[in-house]
């Protein structure tokens, strides 16, 4: 079985360019960051603050988060018998992830299925800490990332499209403050794996990038 972590801040592009390159060379796409936005929803929901540890960690055993794929193969997150797949997108859900996903109770419930899927099928997974904590020995790490500037201007052209009011400035900051909290948490902070490629996508198209990734994958199937 072959695997391929791709990991890198908010905004980097990698839930897009890891589907493709999923769909291209036929592995298993996991968005563990669906899952963290997943179990974000919940304490949304519930009115739960992201920041009372003991809360968020004592409602755990509650939450149960799954990947299935429709018939077009796409990926659908069950979030306790709910398909939650078109409300895990927006920015409060985002941050709320970026907080909770620090707290080891909420990390150790998807743990095990993250690395279990990695047994059964080529996959390729995207996130945080894939390539430093999920999946140590990955056949292939990258390392994606891009500038906050690069990175706020493609959200703030998504949420444009969406006719979505928004502000850029605002955007960055948003963007700014989630890397430094997800680098800085304790448990499995956001860093590139000593073995990880480096990919900087500030200058490169989305096809340029998936051209250079699966270059990557090439050399060592």
């Amino acid at each position: 079985m072959y695997s391929i972590a791709i990991d890198g801040p908010a905004g980097a592009g990698k839930s897009t360019i890891a589907k493709a390159i999923a769909e291209d060379i036929g592995f298993i796409y996991v968005d563990t960051g669906a899952m963290y936005r997943a179990i974000a929803l919940y304490f949304l929901r519930k009115g739960i603050d992201g920041h009372d540890r003991k809360l968020v960690a004592a409602e755990c055993p509650n939450i149960h988060v799954t990947l299935e794929y429709d018939e077009e193969g796409k990926q659908q997150v069950i979030l306790n018998g709910e398909n939650v797949t078109g409300f895990i997108r927006k920015e409060e859900v985002g941050k709320m992830a970026s907080v909770t996903s620090a707290v080891p109770e909420v990390r150790a419930a998807l743990l095990d299925l993250q690395r279990n899927m990695a047994k059964t099928s080529d996959i390729l997974m995207d996130g945080r800490d894939i390539g430093t904590n999920v999946l140590p020995d990955a056949s292939l790490k990258i390392y994606l990332t891009a500038s906050a500037d690069v990175r706020a201007k493609r959200r703030y052209d998504e949420l444009q499209e969406k006719g979505t009011e928004c502000d850029i400035a605002q955007i960055k900051s948003d963007i700014m403050a989630r890397d430094k909290q997800d680098m800085e948490r304790e448990i499995a902070p956001l860093c590139k794996a000593e073995d990880a490629i480096l990919v900087d996508s500030s200058d490169m198209s989305i096809p340029q990038v998936i051209d250079t990734i699966i270059s990557e994958f090439k050399k060592i199937k």
